[in-house]
């Protein structure tokens, strides 16, 4: 727990550091300029902290310059391993905690999503070297991480999310408590499991209704006003008839987050039949090399069993 509690706010002063400037970093560094945050970031790739320079965030040399210059240290990045490399390295997240002499009370958020086990375990790490770590995976993909409307899921100490809540609030209209270190990652993992059979749904529905001859606008507009509605269906709902498989989130990441969903599941002695299905599925579109498409792409998988592309289009 941080011994300082006072909320950081840009009337504090406070400076964030984000690392990890990719579909979602980026558009959370825009959101913390526009609110009047100081911004501190770092990427692996340079290119990447270019445009946002430009519009005022401060780069960094390394990730531990960023902890080093920052009140608050949100993380960004694809998987277990990145993020652990990130916290564990030389000149490292953990590292800029520990060589830190300015006194201050340091909050790191990681906003990936990442194995439950992983986050208590840098939890615990930062916490001997004195700072309060929040596992914060998000839901909303990249138009919610543009418009500020991510679903925020925390898990850790309830104090540090206290300081923290008005920058989450910039990033988010939901931010909920889920529990001590780890549990804001297994909620997530749910999240992931109704977004994953969601989806394959939708793309059952449109199969099914264009196959037998029913136009696949008509079968969204149908569902979108009865109980088959779904913020999903209503974000992906017209992608999909327009076949824009842009990613707003990779089937790649998606299926490693499916993964982190069945290996929990395994520890907990969970059987989870729907996600294994949707997870195999999820694998013939990566071996189709759809694996950077959006996570709607699942339906081309369905429109080859069917043999049948919704509204009669070429299918890829």
């Amino acid at each position: 727990m941080t011994a300082d509690t006072s909320p950081l706010s840009p009337a504090s002063s406070a400076t964030a550091g984000v690392i990890g400037l990719g579909i979602m970093g980026a558009p959370i560094v825009r959101n913390l300029l526009r609110a009047g945050y100081p911004v501190v970031v770092w990427n692996r790739s340079p290119q990447r902290i270019e445009p946002l320079a430009a519009t005022g965030a401060h780069p960094a040399d390394s990730p531990r310059a960023v902890v080093e210059q920052a009140d608050v240290t949100i993380t960004m990045l694809s998987d277990s391993p990145d993020v652990d490399a990130v916290y564990r390295a030389p000149d490292g997240v953990l590292a800029g905690v520990a060589s830190a002499r300015d006194g201050r009370d340091r909050v790191l958020i990681d906003m990936s999503t990442i194995a439950p086990s992983v986050a208590r375990e840098l939890a615990a790490a930062a916490a001997e070297r004195g700072a309060a770590m929040l596992d914060a995976p998000v839901s909303g993909g990249d138009v919610g991480a543009q418009e500020g409307t991510l679903s925020i899921m925390v898990g850790g100490d309830a104090a540090a999310l206290a300081r923290v809540r008005p920058l989450l609030e910039v990033l988010g209209t939901t931010v909920t408590h889920c529990g001590p270190s780890g549990a804001g990652q297994i909620v997530k993992a749910c999240n992931q499991i109704v977004v994953a059979l969601t989806l394959e749904a939708i793309g059952e529905a449109l199969v099914l209704g264009s196959k037998a001859g029913v136009d696949p606008a008509v079968v969204v507009e149908a569902l979108s006003g009865g109980l088959g509605a779904s913020r999903v269906l209503e974000v992906r709902g017209p992608k999909l008839l327009a076949r824009d498989f842009a990613p707003g989130f990779k089937l790649d990441l998606h299926a490693k987050d499916l993964a982190i969903v069945l290996a929990t599941a395994r520890e907990l002695g969970v059987v989870l039949p729907g996600t294994s299905m949707v997870e195999e599925l999820f694998h013939a579109e990566q071996a189709r090399g759809h694996g950077d498409a959006d996570n709607s792409t699942v339906v081309r998988a369905l429109e080859v069993l069917a043999q049948h592309a919704i509204g009669g289009a070429e299918r890829a």
